[in-house]
């Protein structure tokens, strides 16, 4: 590194230096749960295999780590205290303002009736009597630009937060493959614990002592799962009777508490109970009786019988006090408890009973997938169940001859499945206590099951509690971890039926011998309570008086570790004479015979179920040699039980982590040990014996068959399997003289086992899909085979001296058929066996060899061994020429290996990578002690190896992808380990080397022919591990010369052109921020991951996941960058944001392209309030779409140059989310705040004009993105997300429409809200503000965590808006004004307006406000000529902020507003456009927002005058004047609003307000606009989709007025009069003619709807409302205008999506034609003074499609009653003719009457659709029954009718939803012509009914009883008999009569139909109702048949001459109307 530049050096120590990767190769003491490790008795010589079991327990764990690792990537885990530093930002929409609370005044109208009025000012409210806000200080005192941007500038840097990623939250785990999860530390397994105490177990009577015996039971497995727990609860008294029986009681065996473990739970674990008593005489039911017969509350009655029995047995216990009898039982269901216990309890808080979760337990059980598991987990919480009493109050008697564990689970079956004990068994009464808990982790004075005490040891004296060992009900695959070596005997039965002795009362005495003699039994077996820990001799409970007894009983030994074929098991049965015979003295014990079981049986230890016979005299000598079914003939004779027959039954387990009870491990340690030392040929391995000759042979056998082992096992004793085969694969054999190759076999073997490990089921894998055991096992116990333990020679007697041994690695023969040319070159020099051997050095080799003690497993001192001396064993002194090293063996084994074995070794290649990179990691401490230098490390055959190993590794990657879709999983895992193993070579070998992989890997995968995103994602994910690797930034930042630089992988690079990238000058700027070829050979891992992220933007994936995993990796870098502590010098980080500018230019790239969806900001100004109604049914428009619109935001072409950007928007590529968008931003973002401001500023200069608006474009994206979302406050947390706000709809439109023309705005003022992802991203954006914390998906955070979040998102809002200020200064300071592009200014600006209209800090508005005021001083002239628009948007967002309730804002505001004004009427002297926009800005604002402090604004009008009133220069012009006029114009405005703040309630009412304003405005079209717009706004709110687009069309009628004046083009609409199809009001808006307003008049029509876009863009929203409205029709009348201008512009693409709406508006209607549901009409009448000058007005209010008279009844109650008071207000029920002298005068009535569209005759011919019959609606009708008599009700004869028919203003939809009456007519109708209109609606609905295409049978049948049926009242017959029995007197109603007549003739025929009809339909169980309804029609045909058959004879004369009479003629004519209307 001598080569760099000064410059650099200094950066080089800042990052360390070209560090050293200190490996530190440490050893960890292992953690021991109990205060020693469990080892075996001192004083033994152990076996070869348990001295190496005994030391892999013991011996500390070898972890290898790097000094740096991880630096990069701890830094999140800093952020807890980051809220202490940062400063509270002040947000508006947090600040609640301070409300005047108003009630809702009573809406007097009294001021709505002035028509005449411009507006409607009700009182000119006095500005000048406010007190103005603080002036900003030196607003007029710059006296050049220069100073101004310097002390902006400062003020922007100061208090800024340096690192921008630890105020972003950290992004997704999911991502982040490149976190190596360390696997967990082994420990001895072990399941969910349950602490258990014994509190009570008592009988009734207490007269003897008792003894229990506790374990748990599976019934569902069959099997016992505890070792037995014994304890007892006798008083001292009791105890005393067996004081001579218990030589001593040891504090251990005192213990009434035990800790159960249990690794599988299952429903049925039984814990059952035992009690025992001392053997006395009698059965057991006569020992229980009195248990059975006395209670314990005839205590004192029983006195002298309980002394009795007490004496009793104090004798019996002094005789036979060390025999034990059965007693009683009992059982609980462990589970049922448990389960009941966790219901109770709260699940959240398991954590906290015993201080951790479940978690820790996962790992060691099977997989939790398998189906086996989960139903159980759910089911039962061990870990954290409420603690439980558990009471056993009935005990089950034994039954002498059910003992057994199989009469067990038959009785546990029965309570099982009866839920209740049998009659058949005798119970006891008693009762059991037993407390159950969780057990804690920490349990004072605890023993493990080997009596160790387990720490913490307890100081005081506790009673101790005992870890009872579980016997798993199924596999437990978790490696032995400690010294244990249990045997367990179960004696089960005996059998002496057929012998005729006496001996009844049978036991058997238990000893472990270790010879014959009586004094070598050992006393191992553990002992029962309250005795001795340990015993010699055990006796088995006695049955009296069977000669055949089952046996129960547990016996536990502590086996030795070295067995010899000495020990054995010695069996002594004796009867045992419970009643004292007067002859025999003493003696209680005759004996009957003896058996025995040897321990080892060729070595391996005896399992099993045995079946023994019983010799009956003394025992033969030397009997413990064989076994007792196989003596020898020549053994002096022994007399046998039954002829040798096998009579004692036993069962022998072993728990033992030292005996495999596995053949093939068996035989493999056996063979191993042999070639280890002092052996004697031939060796036994069970059956076999095995020569000298055929050692090699059968070891190589042994090793194959390792991978058949029972996997259990394998899993138990796989640590000591893989040291094995590792030590085989390194060293050379030589065996009978020759050497011997095993390192092949031993290689495949180890592949064989890692494939089985993996594919196993049963055992769990990480996330990275590494096998758990084997990661663990890599992790912690791996350590480099100990070679100087060398095996030199099998066969002692051989004359070969050690130099003579030839190492010979294998018959590399199998090479060739790899088939690799790589290898050949190496292939004779490694294995030429003519290379001499390397001498050994003996004396080392010795010096090893003694010095072994030191840390001899026997010593029982854990050693801390310093780690050089551990590794002097590794190779020691010089490194020997030929020694050959593990690393290299292995990675050799890699290569040639062949067939399965090298495609499991790639498949699982992780497991061989991290071997190699251990064995590597150790051999390099080594050799760094050694000062070897890097490059010397590695033989170049090794390199070599490793070439071949990860280009085939790639390969395998490679057609895995093309071939195996399927398994894309598993290329996925090894690609990532590949990855993993770069990454730790670069810290192990030369870094060159490895980079030259790296490109050997990108090239190998490049040449692949897989999909683009798959081979993305896979070279993503290897990059980004690389990247992660702690000397990254070395590796890229300082290649100065490629000589001292690792070498590059593109040797190509001069030494000149790579120079540090600090001389920046000698590069064109541009290319800095280009992923150049230079770039990529400089900077190698960069440019890598550059080019993949650059791949992966450009290409169209599903669903985006490359492009997100691509951001991902770059943002996960940066950030760690950001937080790294070695990055916090400025210069450091210049220099590293430098290395990424790259990225700024792919970023811009993307923009074409990529689609920044932002999700949906809350609202603008103070929108924390309540929510707004949600606008989910208008669909938003789509920002591609937008884009196509708008044309090219910053566009620098004509205006309406669409087609210019078309192409690009157009590109529909995939759109990146929320979260992913805003990662790669904050990227952006990052390079920004840290690079080289210069550098910035040249490269803005030098940037085309298209290139800069992309990167304003971008900056526009960056403010959307990072827009602060809001406080939430706890409970508003989820309502907040969902709210949404009109105002934020449009935001990003905004940003991408800016300022031009016509449907921007549009597209602001109703557009929609589409950003495609909708709520749920909304959602999940918020859910990630949740800084950090793991409680995002909480919803219940504390007030502080809000707090605490909001604190920072709004720093991150702060910061990241502030970035982008500073980028803008940068690039505007770079322009000087006289070569000033006016494009980019305007495009700065937009931007920054962009800033205002988002949810802004004060910090940030003021440095904002600011900016725009030295752009306004530097650029102002240009501003106020050429970007009008951009004025008028500039106008009303400061004016928005004039109302702010945060003093701060509104100072600014108010500074820059009164700024703007000063400029314009100085620089540009156009203050007239000024006026004008600032006016529309008030209106349009007003007019929007509903939350809007109008106190505020009218302050700041008022420090608006003072400002003019205090700038003295200015005061001899018309300035000052002028602004007075305009602001008390703004006040007038205001004073609007106020009163329509008063019917914020009334919506009817609010938009009569606005209707009048705006109509108030007719001669001044721009703020009509306005005000039309706001009230389309407010309708869309309110979901009248119908009437907001009304507003549109009326607007759009205005500007065609307008453009007809301007321009007379052909294809224009001419002005409003074309627009009459689609609503007849719209000739309104052609009110304002030419000699009112000219538009040329400056200021007027300017703004931007007054062109042909704005045209357009108002229609186009109108027919996207329309068709919300579901008026498809109406949208084809809109497109008619559209269409013609679009040809004209030749705008075929958006012709083209046009015709698609449209054609999707035809295809509505042919599916929902008849199905819309339109309007519902009211007539709503006012009385009542106090309703002011409503009173006796009537309306008709147009209601949502479906709406019940009670909803509307109920509103205007509601609302009105709120205005008047409850008691003030009543509704008028009926709708007859409300007569006022009846009303109370102190009173408001309402009436409410539903009406319905009325249409004449002639009207109903053109109204054939549904659509028709309710569009363009001014005629309503309703009707009113009535009687001569005045009750509304009366006889058939009497009924009048009477029908009103109401004529409103303006036609149905109009631009509001109540329109009033301005016409009334009323026609009565006389009772026939009531009978007539019925009959006629009777007929009608039958006819309907009778011929739909699918009659339904119920309607149909109910029309007919209504028709047909015998005793209808008012029925049909009636009114016949009524109207039409006689000819009536009067003439006049003679036609009347003849009608009627008519109309039933109809009828009749009609119901005859029907009838038929019906016939068809009926089910076979309706045939007598269809007889009845025949009948009944039969019936009424013959009862009408006379009334029809006559006619009048006087109407058929012929007319002579034409009658005239004087009759009102209106009323006769609508009479004839309405009937023939009805025929």
């Amino acid at each position: 590194m001598t080569q760099l530049q000064s410059g650099d050096a200094t950066f080089m120590q800042e990052l360390g230096d070209f560090p050293d990767d200190r490996l530190e190769v440490e050893l960890v003491e292992r953690e021991c749960r109990t205060v020693k490790h469990s080892v075996p008795e001192d004083g033994v010589e152990l076996d070869p295999h348990v001295r190496d079991c005994v030391q892999s327990y013991t011996q500390p764990w070898l972890v290898v780590t790097r000094r740096c690792q991880g630096d990069n990537w701890g830094s999140y885990s800093d952020r807890t205290g980051l809220h202490k530093l940062l400063q509270k930002q002040t947000f508006e929409s947090d600040v609640q303002p301070e409300k005047q609370e108003t009630a809702v005044k009573s809406p007097s109208l009294v001021a709505l009736c002035d028509e005449s009025g411009r507006t409607l000012t009700s009182t000119d409210f006095d500005l000048r009597g406010l007190q103005p806000d603080a002036r900003v200080e030196s607003l007029l005192h710059f006296s050049n630009p220069e100073e101004l941007d310097r002390f902006n500038q400062e003020a922007r840097q100061s208090a800024r937060h340096p690192e921008l990623f630890a105020l972003y939250p950290p992004a997704d785990e999911e991502d982040a493959v490149e976190i190596r999860s360390i696997p967990d530390c082994p420990k001895e397994h072990i399941g969910h614990r349950i602490l258990l105490r014994v509190q009570t177990i008592k009988f009734e009577i207490d007269i003897e002592p008792l003894f229990a015996t506790l374990a748990l039971y599976d019934l569902k497995e069959k099997k016992k799962i505890s070792e037995n727990f014994y304890c007892d609860l006798n008083s001292d008294q009791m105890k005393g009777f067996l004081r001579q029986h218990t030589p001593h009681i040891d504090q251990s065996t005192m213990s009434r508490a035990a800790i159960f473990s249990i690794t599988y739970p299952s429903p049925d674990i039984y814990l059952v109970i035992k009690i025992e008593k001392v053997l006395q005489q009698g059965e057991i039911s006569d020992c229980a009786e009195p248990y059975m017969v006395m209670k314990e509350s005839d205590t004192a009655k029983n006195k002298d019988k309980l002394e009795k029995l007490r004496g009793q047995t104090e004798s019996f216990c002094q005789r036979l006090g060390r025999y034990r009898m059965p007693l009683a039982w009992a059982t609980v269901n462990i589970m049922n408890v448990i389960s009941t216990a966790t219901l109770d309890r709260d699940m959240a808080d398991t954590e906290s009973i015993n201080g951790r979760g479940s978690m820790d337990r996962k790992c060691h059980l099977p997989r939790r997938n398998s189906e086996r598991f989960s139903s159980l987990e759910d089911q039962y919480n061990l870990s954290g169940f409420k603690p439980a009493t558990i009471t056993i109050s009935t005990f089950c008697k034994q039954e002498g001859d059910r003992l057994s564990d199989e009469d067990l689970f038959k009785f546990l079956a029965d309570i099982k499945r009866y839920s209740s004990l049998q009659r058949r068994i005798k119970t006891i009464t008693g009762t059991i206590k037993l407390d159950v808990t969780p057990a804690p982790d920490i349990v004072p004075s605890c023993l493990s099951s080997e009596l160790i005490p387990v720490r913490p040891v307890a100081e005081k004296n506790l009673r101790p509690v005992k870890e009872v060992l579980e016997f798993p009900s199924r596999e437990v695959y978790v490696p032995h971890n400690i010294y244990r070596n249990f045997l367990y005997i179960y004696p089960q039965r005996l059998n002496f039926v057929n012998r005729l002795t006496s001996a009844r009362n049978i036991t058997i005495k238990i000893q472990f011998m270790s010879g014959e003699d009586s004094s070598c039994a050992l006393p191992v077996i553990f002992g029962k309570s309250s005795g001795p820990e340990f015993i010699t001799e055990v006796y088995t409970p006695i049955t009296y008086h069977n000669k055949s007894p089952d046996f129960y009983d547990e016996v536990k030994i502590q086996l030795p570790a070295k067995l010899t074929e000495r020990h054995h098991l010695l069996f002594t049965f004796y009867h045992i004479s419970c009643q004292q015979k007067q002859n025999q003295a003493g003696n209680v014990e005759s004996l009957i015979g003896f058996s025995w079981l040897p321990m080892v049986n060729i070595e391996q230890l005896q399992t099993g179920q045995y079946c023994l016979p019983i010799a009956l005299d003394r025992l033969p000598p030397n009997y413990s040699l064989h076994s007792p079914e196989k003596v020898p003939p020549q053994m002096s004779a022994v007399k046998w039980m039954e002829g040798h027959k096998g009579v004692f039954n036993l069962e022998l387990q072993a728990v033992s982590s030292i005996h495999t009870q596995d053949n093939h491990l068996e035989r493999f340690f056996t063979l191993c040990h042999a070639l280890e030392g002092q052996v004697s040929f031939p060796i036994r391995v069970r059956d076999d014996k095995i020569p000298e000759s055929k050692l090699e042979h059968e070891l190589k056998l042994s090793i194959i068959s390792l991978s058949s082992a029972r996997l259990e096992a394998l899993v138990l004793f796989l640590h000591q399997c893989l040291d094995k085969l590792f030590r085989l694969i390194l060293q050379p054999m030589v065996i009978a003289g020759q050497t011997a190759n095993l390192a092949q076999i031993a290689f495949e073997s180890v592949v064989s086992i890692v494939n089985s490990l993996h594919n196993s089921q049963e055992l769990a894998k990480d996330q990275q899909g590494r096998n758990c055991l084997l990661a663990t096992y890599l992790y912690f116990v791996f350590r480099l085979p100990d070679t100087q333990r060398e095996i030199l020679t099998a066969g002692l007697g051989s004359s070969l001296q050690p130099q003579d041994v030839r190492y010979n690695t294998m018959g590399r023969a199998t090479a060739t058929t790899v088939g690799n040319r790589l290898l050949m070159s190496r292939i004779r020099s490694s294995s030429n066996p003519d290379i001499p051997a390397p001498p050994s050095a003996d004396e080392e080799v010795n010096s090893i060899m003694s010095g072994k003690g030191s840390n001899h497993p026997g010593c029982r001192m854990s050693t801390y061994t310093d780690v050089a001396n551990y590794f002097q064993n590794a190779g020691s002194g010089t490194r020997p020429a030929n020694k050959k090293q593990f690393h290299e063996e292995l990675a050799l084994q890699m290569v040639v290996s062949t067939g399965v074995c090298r495609e499991n070794a790639y498949k699982y290649a992780w497991f061989f990578f991290e071997l190699l990179i251990k064995s590597m990691a150790q051999f390099v401490s080594l050799l760094e002690k050694q000062g070897v230098p890097r490059r010397g490390r590695f033989s170049d055959r090794f390199k070599d190896d490793i070439t071949t190993i990860v280009s085939v590794v790639t390969a395998e990657i490679g057609t895995i992808l093309v071939k195996q879709q399927k398994e894309m999983d598993q290329a996925e895992k090894v690609n990532i380990s590949l990855a993993f193993f770069l990454y730790d070579l670069l810290s192990l070998m030369d870094r060159g080397f490895v980079f030259q992989l790296v490109k050997n890997y990108c090239n190998q995968m490049s040449a692949k022919s897989v999909s683009m995103p798959t081979l993305i994602t896979m070279r993503l994910e290897f990059l980004r591990i690389l990247c992660s690797h702690e000397h990254y930034l070395n590796l890229s930042l300082f290649f100065t010369n490629p000589a001292s630089a690792p070498a590059s992988p593109c040797p190509s690079i001069s030494s000149q052109n790579s120079s540090s990238c600090s001389s920046f000058q000698d590069h064109k700027i541009c290319s800095l921020f280009d992923l150049s070829q230079e770039f990529k050979q400089q900077h190698y891992l960069t440019g890598l991951l550059l080019t993949e992220l650059s791949a992966a933007l450009d290409m169209e994936s599903e669903g985006g996941k490359v492009q997100k995993k691509a951001i991902n990796a770059t943002h996960s870098l940066l950030c760690a960058h950001d937080l790294d502590h070695r990055c916090t010098r400025p210069d450091v980080r210049a220099k590293i944001a430098a290395l990424y500018l790259p990225l700024v230019g792919i970023i811009l790239d993307s923009l074409n392209h990529l689609d920044f969806t932002v999700a949906e900001s809350r609202g603008g100004k103070g929108k924390a309030g309540g929510p707004e109604e949600e606008n989910d049914s208008v669909t938003p428009i789509n920002q591609s779409v937008a884009m196509a619109i708008a044309g090219n935001p910053f566009n620098t072409l004509a205006r309406n140059a669409l087609a210019s950007m078309a192409s690009v928007s157009a590109k529909s590529s995939a759109s990146l989310t929320a979260e992913t968008s805003r990662n790669l931003l904050v990227c952006f973002l990052w390079i920004m705040k840290n690079v080289d401001q210069g550098l910035v500023q040249k490269w803005t200069v030098d940037m085309p004009p298209s290139q800069l608006n992309r990167l304003l474009e971008l900056l526009t994206i960056c403010v959307s993105c990072f827009e602060y979302r809001g406080k939430q406050s706890s409970d508003k947390v989820s309502t907040q997300a969902l709210q949404k706000s009109q105002q934020a709809k449009a935001r990003l439109e905004e940003a991408l429409l800016g300022g031009m023309g016509a449907r921007g705005e549009m597209m602001k003022r109703v557009g929609g809200n589409d950003r495609t992802l909708g709520q749920r991203e909304n959602l999940r954006w918020r859910k990630d503000l949740t800084q950090w914390r793991q409680t995002n998906d909480r919803q219940d955070k504390t007030k502080a965590e809000l707090d605490q979040e909001a604190l920072i998102s709004g720093n991150l809002a702060t910061e990241a808006n502030l970035i982008v200020l500073d980028l803008l200064e940068t690039i505007v300071q770079g322009m000087s004004p006289a070569d000033c592009k006016d494009n980019v200014v305007g495009g700065v600006l937009r931007v920054l307006l962009h800033c205002l209209s988002c949810n802004q800090s004060t910090t940030f508005l003021s440095h904002c406000f600011s900016t725009l005021r030295a752009l306004i001083v530097k650029f102002g002239d240009l501003l106020f000529e050429e970007e009008a628009e951009q004025c008028a948007d500039l106008c009303q967002k400061v004016l928005q902020h004039c109302s702010s309730c945060v003093d701060s804002n509104r100072s600014q505001a108010c500074a820059t507003l009164y700024l703007i004004m000063r400029y314009s009427y100085s620089s540009a002297s156009n203050f007239s456009r000024v006026k004008m926009q600032v006016t529309m800005s008030l209106a349009s604002l007003v007019g929007k927002s509903s939350d809007f402090h109008e106190e505020y604004l009218r302050r700041s009008l008022r420090t608006i005058l003072a400002y003019a009133e205090e700038d003295t220069e200015m005061q001899p012009t018309q300035l000052p004047s002028q602004v007075d006029e305009l602001l008390r114009n703004l006040n007038s405005i205001l004073s609007d609003t106020v009163k329509m703040r008063e019917f914020q309630e009334d919506p009817e009412m609010l938009m009569d307000l606005m209707y009048r304003i705006a109509k108030g405005y007719q001669t001044s079209p721009d703020l009509r606009l306005t005000w039309l717009q706001n009230m389309a706004e407010k309708h869309n709110t309110k979901k009248c989709f119908t009437e907001s687009a009304m507003c549109l069309v009326h607007a759009a009628a205005l500007v065609a007025e307008y453009l007809s004046m301007l321009e007379d083009h052909s294809y224009l609409p001419v002005g409003s009069v074309t627009f009459q199809n689609i609503s007849s009001n719209v000739l309104e808006e052609s009110a304002v003619s030419d000699d009112i307003l000219s538009p040329d008049e400056d200021g007027v029509c300017s703004g931007r709807y007054f062109t042909e876009n704005g045209l357009v863009g108002l229609l186009e929203q109108a027919a996207e409302l329309f068709t919300h409205g579901q008026l498809f029709e109406t949208v084809n009348e809109v497109y008619k205008i559209i269409i013609p201008i679009m040809e004209a512009h030749r705008d075929f693409r958006k012709l083209a999506s046009t015709h698609d709406k449209l054609q999707r508006a035809f295809e509505s209607i042919n599916q929902k034609g008849h199905k819309r549901m339109f309007g519902t009409y009211f007539r709503v009448g006012f009385y009542g003074a106090k309703f002011g000058d409503l009173d006796e007005r009537e309306f008709i209010y147009k209601e949502p499609g479906i709406t019940h008279l009670p909803e509307i009844s109920h509103r205007l109650e509601a609302f009105y009653s709120q205005c008047f008071g409850e008691d003030a207000l009543e509704i008028i029920k009926d709708s007859a003719p409300v007569d006022r002298n009846k009303l109370n005068p102190n009173k408001a009535y309402i009436q409410i009457t539903y009406v319905e569209p009325y249409f004449d005759d002639y009207e109903m011919k053109d109204r054939l659709t549904n659509f028709e019959k309710n569009f363009n609606l001014r005629r309503f009708m309703y009707t009113t029954p009535f009687t001569k008599s005045g009750r509304p009700r009366g006889e058939l004869s009497e009924q009048y009718k009477r029908k009103t028919v109401l004529t409103t203003m303006h036609a149905f939809p109009y631009i509001k939803t109540r329109i009033n009456v301005i016409q009334k007519e009323e026609l009565d109708l006389t009772p026939i012509e009531v009978a007539i209109e019925d009959m006629q609606k009777k007929t009608r609905e039958l006819a309907i009914a009778t011929h739909r295409e699918q009659p339904d049978a119920k309607m149909l049948q109910m029309l007919l009883q209504g028709s047909v049926g015998a005793t209808v009242n008012q029925g049909p017959l009636e009114v016949a008999q009524v109207f039409l029995n006689e000819i009536p007197a009067d003439p006049k109603l003679f036609r009347h009569h003849n009608k009627l007549r008519l109309c039933f003739k109809e009828f009749i025929l009609r119901c005859g139909e029907a009838v038929e009809k019906n016939k068809h339909l009926i089910a076979a169980d309706q045939k007598e109702y269809q007889q009845e309804l025949k009948k009944n029609y039969n019936k009424l045909r013959e009862n009408l048949r006379p009334m029809l058959e006559r006619k009048i004879p006087d109407l058929y004369k012929p007319i002579i001459k034409p009658r005239i009479e004087s009759r009102d003629s209106f009323k006769r004519l609508s009479f004839r109307r309405v009937a023939d209307e009805n025929s």
